[in-house]
């Protein structure tokens, strides 16, 4: 049954404002072309949606730059404002947009751990407030939050956590309380930085993909054609919990202590660089681990003594640290006992990033065999420091170890994939509620 006259209107409506949305201001000419309508329904939409405020000049196109055909259209970018948060246990960073997504400000501010649960919300609530004033929104359509830990697919909301701050879970309803006009909702940090490597970042080419997140801590994000996948308790991705060898133990249903996490977190990459002998120049507002390996990159490019054995003769995973097995042997009862070989300060950058590069692919290994994403990004700021030498050593491994051709991709936004996914969903929930079809 062919669509009614009002039906075909909204549909052209919402392809038109997606193509402004994605592609920027467009003219009526260059909006034909790229929707396949008529000139004369091209002609209708755009004045519906610049009479709807939808939609305005921006500017001119063409060498000319005059009549009515050099008229470039846009979004009209000041119909809203958006927030974007990304929470950390260690603090909060707020950035806000107009309504195509350009920053108007930016903030952060540091919780400690023995700050109170109301002091810590205050902090953040006001810190967003403060975000919005200096940026010239008096009012914030919605709100975009990227944080640690479950989000319940039923309900939306974030689960209760043992192990992340009691502010967490209290700052949603504070902001909702104090933006009643706005619509705030929550997503898995890691799920974010997925979205925004997806449409800003390493994996633009890729419509299924595993991001495994590097930073203070681990995480995954799963995308299978096109969509992100939460799992039945929004749990998909917990690669922290992952059982693994070279631990202490197995980690528990509350603790991933034992896990992958033992592995691969900025802590457990602080105690593998001093055994390598890596240290990371002061003053560096990274994460510890992130700025241990963007030392030994550099170390390793630079051919100088720090480079260590690791990174000569027999290539990445080789040689006498792994017995040309690929990864080091498992059996040892401690993180520090298997891949990096004995003990002691053994081997400089290169040695360093071999051991990070074996540590790394069991997770990616494991990711590999149970979904087969052909592209792992390793995201984060330790993936973004690791760059395309750390990318490249994982990769060797999973050549070895997987059967699956599988390519390993550094992640390109680094720790801000959190704030710019954040970013990204406000963006997208707003506009799918200000282009609704509209009585006409």
């Amino acid at each position: 049954m062919p669509a009614s006259p009002s039906t075909a209107r909204a549909m052209n409506d919402r392809l038109a404002l997606r193509l402004l949305q994605q592609q920027g201001p467009l003219t009526a000419t260059q909006l034909k072309q790229h929707t396949g309508l008529s000139r004369p329904t091209v002609a209708d939409l755009v004045d519906r949606l610049a009479a709807s405020g939808l939609i305005e000049v921006v500017g001119e196109a063409g060498a000319q730059r005059r009549g009515p055909n050099a008229k470039l259209y846009g979004i009209v970018a000041g119909r809203a404002h958006l927030a974007a948060l990304d929470v950390r246990t260690e603090g909060v960073s707020v950035l806000v947009s107009d309504l195509v997504g350009r920053v108007l400000g930016e903030a952060s501010v540091p919780i400690g751990g023995d700050t109170g649960t109301g002091h810590a919300v205050e902090q953040a609530v006001a810190l967003v407030e403060r975000v919005a004033k200096e940026a010239g929104a008096d009012r914030l359509h919605t709100v975009g939050i990227g944080a640690p830990g479950l989000i319940d697919p039923a309900t939306g909301e974030l689960r209760d956590s043992g192990g992340l701050p009691a502010w967490h879970r209290r700052l949603v309803a504070a902001l909702q309380q104090r933006l009643p006009a706005a619509s705030v909702t929550v997503e898995n940090e890691t799920n974010l930085a997925a979205l925004a490597e997806q449409r800003d970042g390493a994996a633009r080419d890729r419509d299924t993909f595993v991001l495994l997140w590097l930073g203070i801590g681990t995480g995954a994000a799963v995308v299978l054609d096109g969509h992100l996948r939460r799992g039945a308790s929004g749990g998909t991705g917990e690669i922290g919990f992952l059982p693994v060898p070279w631990t202490r133990g197995l980690p528990s249903a509350t603790d991933c202590e034992g896990g992958f996490h033992s592995l691969a977190s900025s802590a457990a990459i602080a105690e593998l660089a001093v055994r390598h002998g890596v240290t990371a120049p002061a003053g560096t507002e990274e994460p510890l681990g992130a700025g241990l390996v963007r030392a030994a990159v550099e170390a390793v490019a630079a051919g100088g003594a720090g480079a260590g054995a690791g990174d000569a003769g027999a290539g990445p995973g080789d040689g006498a640290r792994t017995g040309g097995a690929g990864v080091g042997s498992a059996g040892a009862g401690s993180a520090g006992g298997a891949e990096g070989g004995a003990g002691g300060a053994e081997g400089g950058a290169g040695a360093f990033l071999d051991a990070f590069a074996d540590r790394v692919a069991l997770g990616v290994a494991s990711v590999v065999a149970v979904l087969d994403p052909g592209c792992v990004v390793l995201g984060g700021e330790v993936g973004r420091a690791g760059g395309e030498e750390l990318a490249g050593r994982v990769e060797e491994r999973i050549r070895r170890m997987a059967p699956l051709p599988t390519e390993v991709r550094a992640g390109a936004l680094g720790g801000a994939a959190v704030l710019r996914g954040a970013l990204l969903t406000a963006r997208e929930a707003a506009q799918e509620e200000l282009f609704s079809p509209l009585d006409r």
